[in-house]
């Protein structure tokens, strides 16, 4: 069996304003490092991250004596118009509200299908699990973004939820238990939340 931690970069200066931040490249706000200090992590064997500032910062941050191994297809969304907006930017704007009403099923306006985004996570994802195959780790770290883990979870996560029940705040994430040994695919199971909210809450005792 295989630990699989999936932590959500910590937050930036797009995240206090509740803009889209998908493509824009912005590092962690002063608030964002501050706020992963205060917590202590899993001790892991190898660590994976989406190639943004925000994600690769965050990984050095929580594993700074490890080696960070970047995957391209672990990046967020590209929002298209709505990228480094809010919603009070946006509200106006009768795209947007056809998104709104779509559901979120509609593609961002220049930018990508939430399909398109959640298939190119998959892949990624499945890229990380075939290098820790190779590694034979035990216990490893995803450092990506809400819109990655809600991809990957919603594919594989057991039981079945929706895309956004596997919502998670900055900093925060999921463990999650993968055995090769399974057959039918890939299997994500006893899956947990990491939070100050949960059994699984940052402290002495993940070191």
């Amino acid at each position: 069996m295989i630990e699989l931690y999936f932590i959500r970069h910590g937050k930036t200066y797009g995240n206090t304003l509740g803009r889209y931040i998908g493509t824009t490249d912005e590092s962690l706000c002063s608030e964002g490092r501050q706020a992963l200090k205060r917590f202590l992590y899993p001790q892991v064997e190898a660590v994976y991250a989406s190639p943004m500032k925000r994600c690769l910062e965050t990984a050095d941050l929580l594993w700074p004596e490890l080696p960070i191994r970047c995957f391209e297809k672990l990046r967020e969304c590209d929002f298209g118009e709505f990228e480094n907006k809010n919603y009070q930017e946006l509200k106006d704007n009768p795209r947007y509200q056809a998104w709104v009403d779509s559901e979120s099923r509609m593609p961002f306006p220049g930018g990508e299908r939430r399909e398109d985004f959640q298939n190119r996570c998959c892949e990624g994802f499945t890229e990380v699990l075939e290098e820790i195959r190779k590694k034979g780790c035990k216990k490893a770290a995803l450092v990506v973004h809400g819109g990655t883990i809600m991809s990957i979870l919603a594919a594989y996560g057991e039981p079945k939820k929706t895309f956004y029940d596997w919502q998670v705040k900055n900093g925060m994430g999921w463990l999650a238990h993968w055995d090769e040994s399974n057959e039918g695919g890939i299997r994500l199971y006893e899956v947990e939340p990491i939070g100050t909210d949960s059994r699984l809450c940052t402290g002495p005792h993940f070191r």
